[in-house]
């Protein structure tokens, strides 16, 4: 076992109201931010889990919600200065901020770049009016393509803009005209997924009416014809750039990287070599109880299983379109390799997964049905 990189992500639980597709961890905003408070409580939090680190620099900054870009720029900086005190940065670190563009305003956001983000992850979801009003958004089609126009002008080193497709009754002509209007804007990089309808969510309670399977299934597929014929390679299962703009902080999630997750009900995934295991670990969820000076900031802390990673691990892997190092598999969970082998027997007779000798590779129909493959591991 090997200590792989190490990233570091910042949850901000608010938002000006839930939209009722998310699942994520984030809170309609009553009254202000609590900045003060939740800056200083976020310290807290990466100085008590800063032996973690090992030594290691942080590789990638993450700050997403919520919407973070509720935040000041004031907040942010002292922020991202507190993480700098406790932890050294690489020299390339990528620091990307989450942002709304219902609360995209150019002097807030020049302010966050000098903080020092240097990427933004713009979610626009839809440029459809009544799509949007479906979602919960709180902009509309011209304040998205505004702050994407903007994103294009700023001193960043990249951005992504967020873009949904599979919308409740949404044809292929809109799904496209969606896409193609994304495109045209020429982002470094896409994020286009499918929605799906989460547990314990607003949508789940009242299902909206999804386009058919059919559909769903030329809308991917026309899609991913458009963004490679635009120059965009499709590096993970819903992501998109061009190159030499993959998200560093994704490409650790897949690769079985280490990170640091600090914030409401933040999650950190961290290896002990020494002692041969990976532990994981949640924060407290809601924001009362994280404000809490009383409280400890850990909700729970447990080992993953030996049995269970394999499963971990190629769930992670497997996003990624290009080939996987087998030795990545022994370096990052202390297992030998014929557990592997063994574990992606059944896929590989099914045409899911090609071995290459020194490495393995998601085909195009793998890709299509990866809960498959993963379903074979459990």
């Amino acid at each position: 076992m090997i200590l792989p990189p190490l990233a570091l992500y910042i949850h901000v639980p608010w938002c000006v109201q839930k939209c009722p597709y998310c699942d994520f961890n984030s809170h309609a905003l009553k009254g202000g931010v609590p900045e003060d408070a939740y800056i200083a409580r976020l310290l807290d939090d990466l100085r008590a889990d800063a032996d973690w680190a090992q030594e290691r620099p942080i590789s990638s900054i993450f700050i997403g919600g919520g919407t973070p870009s509720l935040l000041t720029p004031a907040a942010v900086a002292r922020l991202l200065s507190g993480v700098r005190a406790l932890l050294p940065l690489t020299d390339n670190c990528e620091i990307t901020l989450e942002a709304n563009p219902g609360t995209f305003e150019q002097e807030r956001f020049e302010g966050f770049i000098s903080a020092g983000v240097n990427r933004l992850s713009i979610g626009i979801q839809s440029l459809n009016a009544e799509q949007l009003q479906r979602l919960g958004r709180i902009h509309d089609p011209e304040q998205a393509l505004t702050a994407a126009r903007y994103a294009k002008q700023l001193p960043l080193r990249s951005f992504n803009l967020d873009l949904m497709h599979g919308l409740p009754e949404q044809t292929i002509d809109q799904a496209m005209a969606d896409l193609d209007a994304i495109i045209a804007l020429e982002p470094p990089h896409i994020s286009w997924y499918q929605l799906t309808i989460e547990p314990n969510t607003s949508f789940a309670s009242r299902p909206p009416r999804l386009p058919e399977d059919d559909v769903l299934a030329e809308i991917n597929e026309r899609g991913h014809a458009k963004l490679t014929a635009a120059g965009y390679e499709n590096y993970e299962v819903s992501a998109y750039a061009k190159p030499g703009h993959q998200s560093q902080h994704n490409r650790n999630y897949w690769q079985f990287g280490d990170y640091l997750g600090i914030g409401c009900g933040a999650h950190s995934k961290v290896t002990l070599p020494e002692e041969n295991r990976i532990l994981r670990c949640e924060k407290i969820k809601h924001p009362q109880g994280y404000l809490d000076l009383t409280r400890p900031l850990r909700y729970r802390t447990w080992d993953v299983a030996k049995d269970e990673l394999p499963f971990e691990f190629f769930m992670n892997l497997l996003r990624l379109t290009e080939p996987v190092a087998k030795r990545l598999f022994s370096e990052r969970t202390g297992l030998p390799l014929d557990i592997a082998e063994k574990a992606l027997a059944p896929a590989q007779a099914k045409g899911l997964i090609v071995d290459g000798g020194s490495e393995w590779q998601t085909t195009p129909l793998g890709r299509r049905f990866l809960n498959s493959i993963l379903d074979e591991m459990v």
